[in-house]
């Protein structure tokens, strides 16, 4: 009899421990039961998903481990010098990176790359300090294939007390929760503010995920799960279904810079909201008005005729489960598709033939241009150098042709 209780114990035990291990597994979203996390969106949206995952907008934040870093680490292009006595140096310590401070030789500081925010372009990290994290001075451009300050910071001095707030996780995170603290901040670039927010590590969703474009998921996994033969989209946002205006503010959300009086955190928006509700605008799109080529590509469109035309939005040219095409070509058939019979005139048909031309419209029309927002210095150099990015105002360049 005591064998037998034993046994039925022993059986109680296992199951309620493997009850409550599958419990510990099941995924919990940080933003409320309301989500099911991107990864529920791959048995269904396998293309998709695929395609999105190695997305710039995927990419936008993730952690600091091997593989998500760029740069070099290993040979002589991991170092930047400041002056004779001062370097910064990229180091690997197993599966963990540093930026670490040397003055005459001997190693002074060393901050530990936490956070990654970008990947295409260019790529800046982040540490972690009281609950907050904070920029690290040199970070690594894809342009010029090597590591440069970080857009603002010195090439004189290293510095490490700017302190990356929540709103930048706004546009570069799907979620991040903070509670707000009276502070007596000495940070040179903080100087002004009276509160400081506590950044909670556990609730950081990184990247712009699924959900963050096409709202709460739960329910409509649920629903398809349990009705797998129902094609019409349940309890999710489709794209398909939304008007001009709400795929355009859902875009400039985060494409729209930061130059309106901020109403609501970005992270309370839905897709299909108004973006007046969250921004006000304190500068009027007009002909006139200029606005930087980094983070303000919606404002740039929204000054060309094209746009006004009234049939274009983001997705007229861009997937956004994916990066934008390298090729020019493809991006000269959409605009052939409304400039059908247009001809160059001479003076341009000189510098290269009508063919050549039909095919290269974004180079003339949309030409790279130094951003004013973002610039860097190269180790040993007092000269600073632009970050270039395409234009997204749709017009005629005249020295574009050169």
């Amino acid at each position: 009899m005591k064998k037998a209780v034993f046994l039925l114990t022993l059986t109680l035990l296992a199951i309620l421990f493997v009850s409550c291990n599958n419990k510990s597994e099941e995924y919990i979203d940080p933003r409320g039961t309301d989500y099911a996390g991107s990864e529920s969106c791959i048995q269904c949206h396998k293309v998709q998903s695929e395609m999105a995952f190695k997305s710039s907008h995927f990419k936008a934040t993730a952690p600091a481990i091997l593989g998500n870093v760029s740069g070099d680490f290993d040979s002589k292009n991991h170092t930047f010098i400041y002056d004779k006595d001062t370097k910064l140096v990229m180091e690997k310590d197993g599966d963990s990176l540093y930026q670490v401070l040397y003055k005459n030789g001997k190693e002074t500081a060393r901050y530990k790359f936490e956070i990654v925010f970008g990947t295409k372009h260019a790529q800046t990290s982040v540490y972690w300090k009281d609950n907050n994290t904070y920029e690290l001075p040199v970070s690594f451009y894809h342009s010029i294939n090597n590591w440069a300050t970080s857009p603002g910071f010195p090439a004189d001095k290293p510095y490490f007390d700017r302190m990356v707030v929540k709103d930048c996780y706004s546009c570069h995170s799907s979620n991040i929760s903070s509670r707000t603290v009276n502070q007596n901040s000495t940070d040179r670039n903080f100087m002004s503010m009276e509160v400081e927010d506590i950044i909670n590590k556990k609730t950081i969703v990184y990247g712009i995920d699924c959900e963050r474009c096409h709202g709460p998921a739960k329910k409509h996994v649920d629903f398809h799960l349990k009705n797998p033969n129902v094609k019409v989209a349940n309890s999710i946002t489709s794209f398909k279904t939304l008007n001009r205006q709400q795929k355009l503010d859902a875009c400039a959300l985060c494409h729209a810079g930061n130059d309106g009086m901020k109403l609501k955190s970005r992270f309370e928006f839905k897709p299909g909201d108004n973006l007046s509700e969250f921004f006000r605008e304190t500068k009027s799109i007009t002909d006139t008005a200029k606005f930087d080529v980094h983070g303000n590509q919606f404002r740039l469109m929204a000054q060309s005729k094209c746009f006004n035309s009234q049939k274009m939005d983001c997705i007229t040219c861009h997937n956004p489960h994916e990066n934008a095409s390298k090729n020019m070509a493809s991006y000269s058939k959409i605009c052939m598709s409304c400039h059908q019979g247009l001809k160059h005139n001479e003076t341009t048909l000189k510098t290269m033939p009508e063919k050549l031309l039909a095919s290269n419209c974004v180079e003339c029309h949309m030409p790279k241009q130094a951003s004013n927002a973002i610039n860097f210095q190269l180790s040993n150099s007092k000269q600073l150098s632009n970050y270039i990015l395409r234009t997204h105002k749709i017009g005629i360049y005249p020295n574009a042709k050169k």
